[in-house]
């Protein structure tokens, strides 16, 4: 069997882009075609972005998916992948989102580093990424996967921008050099109650680690993680389903804690 044409990769990319904008699931990609290479699912992800920018939305930043073991494990995917952040992804601290505008979303803890110069790899290190930084927050990334009943492998991961949802933000900027960021704790509460711990080495071993993988990773494909980007590092932990009326908080230690609602 032959693996997908540009003109069956263009499609793909036209049918996450519809599924993203109706809130209606496809079935997985792999499942037309099982030979399907990540270099092809990347292709379709750069189409449903070109797509999206067409309609208006604006690069803010850049993901790494599927970093820790708990997430591996639970999706049954084993590398990491990246994505894009867009200005239509973004909520601020304690807001409310809307679930009906997400198709069947999950919460994760993370670290988000906020850039002040760009890195370019190859060759960036963990330390580069640190003088990079003008500093870290706690951040929830809601994933939501627009393949049906997140029956995902890495090529349906990927092609539909590494499962991003939206993401929300904490309040408190802190500089990377006045936290430890391989062992700092994440505690993640549902209503009231903790559902998920985990540590900075969740994340590929540190979350500056990770970023410098993305940033090592995207600049064999030419591209930069630009200054004044956000750079969402990987979970620290599992992730949470969350439907509405649900509210959450993770806190993580010595760099402070991000709120969110599902209305």
């Amino acid at each position: 069997m032959t693996g997908p044409s540009s003109e069956h990769l263009q499609r793909m990319g036209d049918a996450l882009f519809d599924a993203l904008h109706t809130r209606r699931a496809i079935a997985p990609l792999i499942a037309e075609y099982p030979d399907m290479d990540i270099d092809a699912a990347y292709t379709v992800q750069q189409h449903l972005m070109a797509r999206r920018l067409a309609s208006g939305e604006r690069v803010v930043g850049k993901k790494i998916g599927v970093t820790s073991r708990a997430v591996m494990d639970l999706l049954g995917v084993f590398q990491p992948d990246f994505g894009w952040l867009t200005d239509r992804m973004v909520y601020n601290e304690g807001e409310s989102i809307p679930s009906a505008d997400l198709i069947q979303p999950k919460a994760e803890g993370e670290v988000a580093f906020l850039l002040k110069k760009t890195l370019k790899g190859p060759g960036v290190t963990r330390e580069d990424v640190l003088d990079a930084t003008d500093g870290v927050m706690a951040c929830f990334e809601i994933v939501d996967s627009r393949i049906r009943d997140w029956k995902i492998s890495i090529v349906d991961t990927v092609a539909d921008n590494a499962s991003c949802g939206v993401f929300v933000l904490g309040d408190r900027l802190v500089s990377p050099r006045d936290v430890d960021l391989m062992t700092c704790g994440m505690v993640l509460e549902k209503n009231g109650e903790i559902v998920a711990t985990g540590a900075g080495a969740a994340a590929m071993g540190h979350p500056a680690e990770a970023v410098a993988w993305l940033a090592n990773t995207l600049g064999a494909r030419g591209i930069a993680l630009e200054a004044g980007e956000i750079i969402l590092s990987g979970s620290l932990g599992t992730m949470v389903p969350v439907t509405q009326g649900d509210a959450l908080r993770v806190t993580i230690g010595g760099i402070g804690s991000c709120s969110v609602r599902f209305s």
